[in-house]
């Protein structure tokens, strides 16, 4: 029992901090773009393209992420990457680009900042799901599900209620909003480096709190490292990258060009038209994101990741065809929009460590991981830029098209893992039957 109470309070601990690492990562990754589109004097274009160019730097990046923890555990990189993150945050508030200003803002400033923070911030998710990972394996779903809510949490805290507050109570000065994101990261480091363990077994645990190895990983050695060529030869590797590539595709696109389409819908350009009240939808689906996070973690732990993961992509087509044949203030479009970014948001994060869990267990995971996410952000860097360059060429119905196809793909490559089994099949819920 006192084993049990020990992991629980490591769990919650692990528990917490995920949310606030998948905060700061969905946050700071590409939906901050849209606080900036909003306020600043800057082109839309000129601020999407340090965040595309940072997208090309984090390809390489995932694999040396991935192959830091792997050779020193999560804590020490996590640190010292944050703390960079935490220095291009304020970089951001510096280069002071503020509409308000008239243009007086210091680009190459903003441009070099903001390509530090999206590198930087890609070791959050990747640290949080490496955590849940290792110490969760049984109910690992909805451990990820509790951890993923950091991500709508963000949509409802950056993206909505900051960009209202903004408006109303800073003069449309977002300076203090970014000051604020880089005391949380300072304060993240200490808990970090002070309460984390990379593993159960580190603490003289077992996974799940249970008093027993787990018994799907009898007989296997403590490390496992898949090389690169190992990887890339499986098949299964190729149906995770396809599935969750098309998935993160989907949520690059329309979680960073929200602002752009919904100010060209208007006509004017003009935030406060259509934008600034489309964000009261966009609070509400990720308000919901957050039980939907939760919703999709229990479906996984109790029908498998490659069910849930099915699901999720036939919910990918809610927001996409909401957007699609939005005319601006379309409430019932609005609606099923909310409804789809929580579905998006809550469910992907969640169930994209899952089923590669599923497919590789937890010692393989990071081997893995760091490969197949790698490969997965090369599509992923084009999402964002390509749809604020289709839509301010006024071909949102192709761009809207365009993604319709891409889900599509990734629901059929996810049809032959229904016959695989999960690695972790003998200490999984679902395993048990």
């Amino acid at each position: 029992m006192a084993r049990n109470k020990k992991y629980l309070a490591n769990a919650i601990l692990l528990c917490v901090l995920g949310v606030v690492l998948m905060f700061l990562y969905s946050g700071l990754q590409s939906d901050h773009i849209n606080i900036i589109t909003a306020f600043s004097s800057w082109s839309s274009n000129a601020i999407q393209y340090p965040l595309t160019v940072g997208n090309f730097i984090c390809i390489p990046l995932t694999f040396v992420y991935g192959s830091l923890f792997m050779k020193y555990g999560v804590k020490k990189p996590l640190i010292v990457v944050m703390i960079i993150t935490a220095i291009g945050v304020l970089g951001i508030v510096a280069s002071n680009g503020l509409a308000i200003n008239d243009g007086a803002g210091n680009y190459a400033l903003f441009f070099i900042s903001e390509v530090i923070v999206r590198c930087g911030c890609m070791i959050n998710q990747l640290a949080g799901f490496m955590l849940v990972a290792n110490w969760f394996i049984r109910y690992r779903g909805q451990a990820m599900g509790i951890v993923t809510i950091g991500s709508p949490l963000f949509s409802i805290i950056g993206t909505s209620v900051m960009t209202n507050f903004i408006t109303t109570h800073l003069g449309n000065d977002y300076r203090p909003f970014y000051v604020g994101i880089a005391v949380i990261i300072v304060v993240v480091c200490i808990v970090v480096a002070v309460g984390v363990k990379d593993t159960p077994e580190d603490a003289g645990l077992y996974p799940d709190g249970a008093d027993h190895p787990p018994v799907s990983e009898s007989g296997e050695n403590d490390e496992v490292q898949l090389t690169v060529k190992e990887v890339l030869k499986m098949k299964k590797s190729w149906m995770l990258i396809t599935s969750f590539g098309a998935f993160q595709f989907i949520i690059s696109a329309c979680m960073g060009s929200m602002a752009v389409y919904f100010m060209w819908l208007s006509g004017t350009m003009d935030a406060s038209v259509y934008w600034v009240p489309a964000t009261k939808f966009l609070a509400m689906g990720a308000a919901l994101g957050i039980p939907m996070s939760y919703v999709f973690g229990f479906l996984d732990d109790k029908f498998g990741s490659v069910v849930a993961s099915i699901v999720l992509g036939l919910c990918e087509f809610m927001p996409v065809l909401a957007l699609m044949f939005q005319t601006g203030d379309n409430r019932a479009l609005l609606l099923l929009w909310g409804f789809g970014v929580a579905c998006m948001t809550g469910g992907v994060p969640t169930l994209h460590p899952c089923i590669t869990s599923f497919a590789f267990g937890r010692r393989e995971y990071q081997s893995a991981n760091r490969i197949i996410m790698t490969i997965q952000l090369i599509p992923y860097s084009f999402a964002s830029l390509m749809m604020s360059t289709l839509i301010t060429m006024g071909k949102a119905k192709t761009a809207y098209g365009i993604l319709v196809v891409i889900i599509i793909v990734g629901i059929v490559a996810l049809f032959p893992m229904l016959k695989m089994k999960d690695a972790n099949a003998a200490d999984r819920m679902y395993g048990e039957k």
